[in-house]
This record gives structure tokens, C-alpha cells and sequence, in this order.
């Protein structure tokens, strides 16, 4: 069974290197693969969770059920919590480009995107307040205003911070999906 979350390296990996590796683009498919700090983030997440279960089960064995459904229901809550943070990120199809965030998930057809580019701005360091120089891969839509441009993905997020080469491909393959797409 293949894993969503690990997806487009391979494809770049193949010898003729091609900019939109995929046979079905109706797919949602994101064009990177998960950074080792959010992949090492939900291991901890689901390594506190197996605790978390082990305790439901110790709780149930002394009899107090109820005490041991609310632990279990904490349990599955962490879990959610870590499939949910490894499903965080960009993902493109032929219908549009989807960003998922822990809470939100938005979803842009490629008809109002006007264009995908990667530009050198402060972005924030692993989602925190502090802010350091890097590159931000920015959406700018058909019809926003120049201060409504998010960003998409930085140099310094979960999945990219000291993986310059693969936010460039991450960036490029992100770019060609909007080029492909914009022509329709």
C-alpha cells in the first residue's frame, strides 16, 4: 500500500527527469516528501500516544471504565493530531493547489491562480515567532490584492529547513504544475 505522505521524490529521481512525473494528475499528490522535523515531530506525537494507550489499558484493567474511555479518547485525539501533521503541506492536482494547515485546508483552482513564484523575504523559523531571511513560495491569485498573497512554503518550514535542493525542487515542481495547468 503505497503512503500518500511519501510521494514525489522517486518520480524525480528517474532518469528523464520530467517536470509533471505523474500518470494520474487527478490525484491530490504532494510533489515533496515530509521533512525529517515534521516526520520526527509525529513520531514523538505517536510515541506519546502509545503511552497514552498503554495507560488506557492499565486503567481499564483496575475496573474504571469510564476513566479509561476518556484516556482512550485522548489516545486517538494524539493520533489524529500526528496523521494530521504529516498530511500538513502542499499538494497540487489538475483541479487546483490544495495547502493544508493543522486546522485548515484551502484549496485554490488553478483558474484563479495567477501565478506561483519563490521570492527572498524574512519567513518565520519552524512555524515559530522568530523570523530569519529565506526564500517563501508565495500564490498569487487572479483578482487579490498585493497584500492577499500567502505563502505556500518557506526555506525554514517543518519540511525544508536545511534542505535547500529539495525546496527547489519542491518550488519547481509546484511552478510547472501552475504553468501546465494556466494553459489549460
Amino acid at each position: 500500500m503505497p503512503l500518500p505522505f511519501l510521494t514525489a521524490d522517486r518520480a524525480f529521481e528517474a532518469v528523464d527527469d520530467v517536470a509533471l512525473p505523474f500518470d494520474d494528475h487527478e490525484r491530490w499528490r504532494r510533489p515533496y516528501r515530509p521533512g525529517p522535523w515534521r516526520v520526527g515531530a509525529a513520531a514523538l506525537w505517536l510515541l506519546l500516544a502509545s503511552y497514552v494507550l498503554f495507560a488506557a489499558v492499565i486503567i481499564a484493567l483496575t475496573g474504571t471504565l469510564p476513566g479509561a474511555a476518556a484516556v482512550f479518547g485522548i489516545a486517538l485525539a494524539i493520533i489524529a493530531s500526528a496523521l494530521r501533521l504529516l498530511r500538513m503541506g502542499v499538494w497540487v492536482s489538475s483541479r487546483g493547489l490544495r495547502q493544508v494547515k493543522f486546522l485548515v485546508t484551502r484549496t485554490v483552482p488553478w483558474e484563479q491562480v495567477a501565478a506561483v513564484r519563490t521570492v527572498q523575504q524574512p519567513v518565520r523559523w519552524l512555524g515559530l515567532p522568530r523570523t530569519v531571511q529565506g526564500q517563501a513560495l508565495l500564490l498569487v491569485r487572479r483578482g487579490r490584492s498585493a497584500d492577499d498573497v500567502p505563502m505556500l512554503m518557506t526555506t525554514h518550514n517543518a519540511d525544508f529547513l536545511a534542505r535547500v535542493a529539495a525546496f527547489e525542487r519542491a518550488t519547481d515542481s509546484i511552478e510547472a504544475w501552475a504553468a501546465e495547468n494556466a494553459r489549460g
